[in-house]
């Protein structure tokens, strides 16, 4: 008895010295954990909090009944869910626009970026950065309003040009052949200049010794750029992937929602649209969470698989 106190005693006493050393830090970086903090707080409210509202995916929620006072039904908003007619169709069309987003989306800020990297006048460079920066600060409303002036057939731009050289006028925005590829032009547009940042941050990080070394060797710029940007900057890439795959679903509501038309929505209702439908429109708040919380659920198993596979292959992965 006497022992386990003792070590009791010991315990305790090697635990004060660790909570004063806590509480120096954080003392001693009062004004980092101040500017921490904001970032912080806005996790806390905007991504932690409303979690507690993913149980309405279980419940039949009635706003006049209140949270707690709605019954609970278990299972059945997914039962709905995975046997509505339309469940395949979304499902289809979320993952053809996340499979394009993935194929020509993706690789894109990393061309840009080895392009730039590539300039050596630093005037030029930063004014090429800053024009392609622009787009990412534009809404979708006006994108679409751009996308609408250029592709629609009463007046377009293209189509005027393909009256000119004597073709067919092409009717991209009613058009299910289109829909798709415009969705991904538009995306590719507005933020592919946004997504070179983090990748200029990963080359302005390559040792140049590594350069003038391949150089002795007689590589030349493509070499050089296979054999050594690129694998400096590999982790950098997979990282961002798996953090790309957790939004793998999340093709994005505005955009979409605009493009939309009753002659491409067959192509082009995904499941961020009709989570509005469904939840805003028709007042289906427990259906819309159960169709939000199983896209989460996907993207989680996706980043977790990823992250699995990273590490697998010799890369650190996300975690």
């Amino acid at each position: 008895m006497n022992q386990i106190k003792g070590n009791l005693a010991l315990d305790m006493s090697a635990a004060k010295p660790k909570k004063l050393y806590f509480w120096g830090q954080i003392r001693r970086n009062k004004w980092l954990y101040g500017m921490l903090a904001p970032g912080v707080l806005y996790f806390l409210l905007f991504k932690y909090a409303p979690m507690w509202g993913l149980l309405m995916a279980f419940k039949d929620y009635q706003p006049y009944l209140g949270f707690f006072g709605s019954k609970w039904v278990g299972m059945k908003h997914f039962e709905r869910l995975f046997h509505d007619p339309a469940f395949w169709m979304l499902l289809r069309n979320t993952l053809v626009l996340a499979g394009y987003n993935i194929i020509f989306f993706f690789p894109a800020p990393i061309l840009l970026s080895l392009m730039i990297n590539e300039v050596r006048r630093e005037k030029f460079k930063r004014a090429v950065q800053t024009v392609i920066y622009v787009p990412h600060f534009v809404s979708w409303v006006v994108v679409v309003g751009i996308a609408y002036t250029f592709f629609t057939i009463d007046g377009g731009l293209v189509n005027e040009a393909f009256m000119a050289m004597g073709g067919n006028k092409i009717n991209f925005l009613a058009s299910t052949d289109w829909f798709r590829t415009m969705i991904t032009l538009e995306v590719i547009w507005k933020e592919t200049g946004w997504g070179t940042i983090i990748f200029l941050a990963a080359l302005a990080g390559v040792d140049p010794q590594l350069y003038e070394a391949a150089k002795m060797d007689g590589a030349g710029r493509l070499r050089q750029l296979w054999h050594v940007t690129l694998p400096t900057i590999r982790s950098t890439i997979i990282i961002l992937f798996i953090l790309r795959l957790g939004t793998f679903l999340d093709t994005g509501f505005e955009q979409i929602f605009l493009m939309l038309n009753p002659i491409n929505r067959e192509v082009g209702e995904v499941f961020d649209t009709y989570v509005y439908t469904a939840g805003i429109t028709q007042g289906q708040f427990s259906f819309s969470t159960a169709v939000g919380l199983f896209k989460s659920v996907v993207g989680f198993v996706l980043v977790i698989g990823s992250n699995w596979f990273a590490k697998k292959i010799g890369e650190e992965g996300v975690y």
